[in-house]
């Protein structure tokens, strides 16, 4: 068997697996190895809208979905996943989104020591170039170039005084000192080009001699021995392999792989692990539980006023002067993040910050992700930081079969109660006097649909995810969290897992800023303790 040793290994070439081979190998002491199930970076990637396209595209995505329940109306959701160089942030709608100061106290609050406001902050303003904002808040010079979009309009402008006019103000940043308001879209966007982490984090580093890379190479579990691991025996073309690492093996698989990795490995329920044959190597009942997502309603209105949504202006002669935009000015259609227009704000008196979130796309979508016929405009709309909580555990101990992935949508009654709070202020927004040029009358779920009963049977039979899975390798200190505060696993030495997965509850907005922002925190922790 061909067996290889390095100094760290690292599994998942994704958000955070990209930022932590970077960092490991800049000062040239360690040699690290990489690696990726999926294969090398799609050349459309580089294009914003291929995440439209890639949403439902095998070979660059895993195309995970959830196990049918009553909270899903019996239906399966679809759990997206990118599977090449930079995981997903190769294939989302790179919409840069930080959080809110209170998610990482509340982290800390809980006990995780280092993950505090100030503590993360550091980490953001390092990973990031962006022009904007407050010098003390954001970073210039940092390897993943972020940028307001290009877009404007009377559609943009009337959004903004619809919001002012119910009480939502304009905010320049939402990533800075406070999130709450409306604004446009920064996103991980440079020069009409995509800022995956393969882009920003691994072609830097690609001609350092420290740095292996292996494309294709499926983990199939981690090597231990007694509470140590020392390596991870993988897969390439059918052939097995094996890998020893020195210092530390580094799970950056994301939130689904992450958890059935460690199973796969025998790390995880005991009893779980004995019914399917697998020997338990460390009985950690966390591994698999705490599921998080957004859960979201799209709610739709079609547009009386013509020319003003992209399924007029992307279709016929329109969709080549949005080719011409593209290729002479990098602009358009094709240069923007998957909405364009957001805002967050409070559901209720007495919250200290926005709890729910909405997003505009101004084009309505077929079954298909295609752009319809109809002409008009898709909102978004999810509650910030649910309480409700799945799971997602292996079936098999083939790592090939994908985990059952069980959400539990709306099962805690603040979750509920926040979502169809959120969808009524959307109502407001939408019926201000500023947008009543627009024509727009809605007919997802429609004006008809009034209570709260018939608003959670049309959540329950259409909302999807915003692809945001987190939690499933938690970290805390109680029984049920599976890494400490440094991304150890509990109990077993020289193995830590660095991704969404370790998140105790979501980040409030879009999941890829952290996730990267844990890759690049991983590190320094690292190198830490290798010095």
């Amino acid at each position: 068997m061909f067996q290889l040793t390095v100094d760290f290994i690292i599994v998942g070439a994704g958000s955070a697996g990209a930022a932590l081979a970077n960092r490991l190998t800049e000062n040239g002491r360690y040699q690290v190895l990489l690696l990726e199930a999926g294969g090398e970076t799609h050349p459309l990637s580089r294009v914003p809208i291929s995440f439209a396209k890639f949403i439902t595209r095998s070979g660059v995505n895993w195309l995970y979905s959830s196990e049918p329940n009553a909270t899903t109306g019996g239906r399966r959701i679809p759990v997206p996943r990118g599977r090449m160089l930079g995981g997903s942030s190769a294939i989302n709608g790179m919409v840069w989104v930080r959080g809110q100061r209170q998610d990482y106290d509340h982290w800390a609050q809980l006990g995780n020591r280092g993950w505090s406001w100030q503590d993360v902050l550091p980490v953001f303003r390092s990973m990031e170039s962006y022009a904007g904002g407050d010098r003390e808040l954001r970073g210039r010079d940092g390897p993943l170039k972020v940028s307001d979009i290009d877009e404007s309009g009377r559609l943009y402008d009337s959004f903004f005084k619809a919001a002012e006019s119910i009480g939502l103000q304009p905010n320049r940043d939402y990533n800075g000192g406070d999130q709450e308001g409306i604004a446009m879209t920064q996103a991980s966007i440079s020069r009409g080009r995509r800022m995956s982490t393969a882009r920003c984090y691994l072609d830097p580093a690609r001609s350092r001699s420290n740095l292996t890379v292996e494309t294709n190479a499926l983990a199939r579990a981690l090597i231990l021995e007694g509470t140590r691991c020392v390596g991870v025996r993988y897969q390439v073309q059918g052939l097995e392999r094996e890998a020893r690492a020195a210092r530390e093996v580094i799970v950056s698989a994301g939130a689904i792989a992450s958890p059935q990795l460690l199973e796969l490995s025998g790390i995880g329920d005991a009893q779980r692990l004995k019914a399917l044959g697998i020997a338990v190597r460390h009985n950690l009942p966390g591994v698999g539980e705490n599921l998080r997502d957004h859960w979201a309603p799209r709610m739709k209105w079609r547009v009386g006023r013509h020319g003003v949504t992209f399924n007029e202006r992307a279709r016929g002669l329109g969709a080549l002067w949005q080719g011409l935009l593209y290729i002479c000015r990098n602009s358009g259609f094709l240069a923007l993040p998957a909405s364009p227009l957001r805002g967050f704000f409070r559901t209720r008196e007495g919250l200290d910050s926005p709890d729910a979130m909405f997003t505009v796309q101004p084009f309505l979508v077929s079954p298909h992700l295609k752009l319809a016929k109809d002409t008009g405009m898709t909102i978004i709309t999810h509650q910030l930081r649910p309480e409700s909580k799945g799971s997602i555990h292996i079936t098999s101990a083939e790592p090939t079969k994908p985990p059952a992935i069980r959400f539990n949508f709306l099962g805690e009654r603040i979750d509920r109660d926040c979502t169809l709070a959120a969808m009524r202020w959307v109502r407001r927004l939408v019926g201000a006097a500023p947008l009543a040029w627009l024509e727009a009358e809605e007919f997802a779920p429609g004006p008809q649909v009034e209570s709260d009963e018939a608003l959670v049977d049309f959540v329950t039979r259409t909302a999807e995810t915003t692809y945001h899975p987190v939690g499933t390798c938690k970290m805390g200190s109680d029984v049920a969290a599976v890494v400490d505060d440094n991304l150890r696993v509990r109990g077993i030495s020289g193995l830590r897992v660095a991704d969404a997965s370790i998140m105790p509850t979501l980040t409030s907005g879009n999941t890829n800023a952290p996730s990267i922002m844990i890759g690049e925190k991983a590190a320094r922790m690292v190198l830490e303790a290798a010095a």
